[in-house]
């Protein structure tokens, strides 16, 4: 981003004025939307077009307008980065540890009982930042993470969010649509060939036929790929592609309410899982898990299209103005099913937690 433009984006932030920045998997342009008042807009008809930010629980879907809004795009501009900006600290707190470890194990038991096949359990770890400016975290996130879609989202009602992720929810134009099945984690290792369990390939099996099931009453045409290797920063997932074209009549509003939550972030069957989370995980997750993306409007080609993602690898960072003291929120977790292992799910949510914290740190 130029100073000047950048600058014009401070200032937004400065007078509590909402904003979103964003850049698309493997793009080469930021695109941004200055709001022009602090109202909090939400989708009413599913016909508004602008951007939208969702929760993983509840029905108001926030809406950044495009007809209330100044629209800037720009180049990416890469920054130097030193292997000193980009530390990989480790996390030792043992009493989280041992929640989570009793929550994966309560969600087993729970899958054992037979109400449901998956539930995805997650936590939010805090830590204190030091000189932390978010624009330089939404820089180094796109650019550590060129296949992932990268934003910067700010709302005085909502707060600061950041985060960087690969998993599309829905894309869908006139012509066609396009969704993806991703579950499963490892640690990526260029030097060696990504090995699947029968847990992960379980699980993502869990989660294409769930989506196949939804999309093949609404499609009049619908091919799914067989699951290959996604690479997310220095993680790798199982990820198989699904696309077609709808049967006439198909709206965004039903097609919403089917994707999401998906397996992915919630569990199989959805109603049993998603019971679970809120009665057992002990926090508000807000919009982690949720999704975001241009809804209605591609802002680039001023096409008419939805493009969202799911709200994963994301941080919601608090300032305390009084101190000018800033304190990062990370939201990380991973799907369980009757095969997981208690210590290797712990291991999962660290190596994701990695993934935020060298941006931050």
């Amino acid at each position: 981003m130029t100073s000047s433009t950048l600058q014009k984006f401070r200032q937004q932030f400065d007078q509590q004025l909402p904003f979103v920045l964003y850049r698309k998997p493997n793009g080469n342009h930021v695109i941004g939307l200055l709001q022009r008042n602090q109202e909090l807009y939400t989708i009413t008809n599913f016909e508004e077009k602008g951007f939208v930010f969702a929760p993983f629980d509840g029905d108001k879907l926030v809406l950044i307008p495009q007809n209330q809004c100044e629209i800037a795009m720009m180049p990416f501009e890469v920054l130097e980065l030193t292997q000193n900006e980009l530390p990989t600290p480790e996390i030792s707190d043992a009493v989280a540890k041992e929640q989570h470890i009793q929550l994966v194990e309560k969600a087993i038991q729970q899958i054992n009982q037979g109400d449901c096949s998956k539930i995805v359990i997650s936590r939010k770890e805090t830590l204190p930042l030091v000189d932390f400016d978010l624009f330089v975290g939404f820089q180094k996130l796109a650019q550590l993470y060129p296949s992932a879609f990268a934003y910067c989202l700010y709302h005085p009602k909502v707060g600061l969010w950041l985060g960087a992720f690969s998993e599309s929810l829905l894309y869908v134009n006139e012509l066609e649509f396009r969704t993806m099945a991703v579950a499963g984690t490892q640690v990526y290792d260029e030097n060696a060939i990504a090995i699947w369990g029968n847990k992960e390939m379980e699980e993502q099996k869990l989660v294409t036929d769930f989506l196949v099931s939804k999309l093949e009453d609404l499609s009049a045409e619908l091919h799914i790929s067989k699951p290959y290797d996604l690479k997310a920063g220095q993680l790798i997932h199982l990820k198989s592609d699904i696309h077609g074209t709808f049967k006439t009549g198909t709206d965004l509003r039903k097609l919403l309410s089917i994707l999401h939550p998906t397996p992915a972030v919630c569990g199989f069957p959805k109603e049993v899982a998603k019971s679970f989370i809120l009665q057992n995980e002990g926090y508000d997750r807000r919009y982690y898990s949720g999704f975001l993306g241009e809804f209605n409007i591609d802002f680039q080609s001023n096409e008419n299209a939805t493009d969202l993602f799911v709200n994963l690898r994301c941080v919601q960072i608090e300032t305390d103005e009084m101190s000018n003291t800033h304190t990062a929120h990370i939201y990380v977790g991973g799907g369980i099913t009757a095969q997981s292992n208690p210590g290797s799910e712990w291991l999962e949510t660290v190596n994701k937690a990695t993934t935020i914290k060298k941006v931050l740190l």
